[in-house]
């Protein structure tokens, strides 16, 4: 995989430095995380590592990642959105199903 396509910012910061791993080889990250909470973590054949952080998509939303267009379809209405290119078309409240009633 091409570094190019892993960082995206090479403005990189000592964070620790001389860091030693326990008995278990468990590295403690400490303030290096900042709040992520999951990583893909790659090395290279020196032995460096890189962790790239990452966050989950919901199952029931993965069609949408999975299908291009739809992809494309709905990044286009939010640039345009933000572009202030939308039209205001009334509540659609009547449409929507209640959820409340049995």
């Amino acid at each position: 995989m091409s570094t190019s396509t892993i960082i995206r910012n090479s403005d990189f910061e000592l964070v620790s430095e001389f860091a030693q791993p326990d008995a278990k080889k468990r590295l403690s990250l400490g303030e290096a995380l900042r709040g992520a909470t999951a990583y893909n973590v790659y090395s290279n054949p020196l032995g460096q590592l890189i962790l790239d952080p990452v966050k989950t998509v919901p199952v029931s939303e993965m069609w949408l990642y999975e299908n291009p267009q739809a992809l494309a379809s709905v990044k286009k209405g939010l640039r345009e959105s933000a572009e202030g290119k939308s039209v205001y078309r009334g509540s659609f409240a009547k449409y929507a199903k209640n959820s409340n009633k049995v």
